[in-house]
């Protein structure tokens, strides 16, 4: 099951990140039209990351204190926008990564609850029969014992013995036989 998964959840990745690609484009371009947008949600972000990245880059290669000069509006404002393309695209992925695992908790905790009351059910049904199995042990125990039968077939056979003698022989003897 799992091999078969694996390929449709690459395949499932794919195609969210090509639906995405055109949201991130409309996205990049409403950020060049809209000056409200460029200002206030582009360019923020584009210096940040510019100067972030230009400051690891001086200190790797030793250059300590050195000024670092913001980027050009049009500059900035073209990192932005690639910059939320890029965003819109990880969020897309990010969120589509969530409702898988959401959906894998969920039936990982119906397949549990499944388990639970099969395990229940199981478990009633040893219950059932122990309480089964003690009305009949309780019955055996109180049903005569095969030696007692016996013993109450040779008293019987001594009765009718006795009877026999007391009275004619040949009728007693008949019903004896038929037994």
């Amino acid at each position: 099951m799992v091999v078969g998964a694996f390929p449709m959840a690459k395949l499932f990745y794919l195609g969210i990140r090509q639906v995405s690609k055109p949201l991130a484009n409309r996205i990049k371009e409403a950020a060049r039209r809209s000056e409200f947008f460029k200002t206030y949600i582009c360019l923020p972000p584009a210096q940040l990351y510019h100067w972030v990245e230009m400051r690891t880059k001086m200190r790797i290669m030793g250059f300590r204190g050195t000024a670092i000069k913001p980027l050009n509006e049009d500059a900035a404002a073209e990192l932005g926008a690639e910059l939320l393309g890029e965003a819109t695209i990880f969020i897309v992925g990010g969120g589509c990564l969530v409702l898988e695992y959401w959906r894998q908790q969920t039936q990982q905790r119906h397949k549990e609850e499944e388990r639970q009351a099969a395990w229940n059910a199981l478990q009633d049904e040893v219950g059932r029969l122990a309480l089964a199995l003690e009305t009949l042990q309780a019955q055996a125990q109180a049903a005569p014992s095969l030696s007692a039968l016996e013993e109450l077939r040779a008293e019987l056979q001594e009765v009718r013995a006795q009877v026999c003698n007391t009275h004619a022989a040949p009728k007693c003897h008949a019903a004896s036989c038929k037994k």
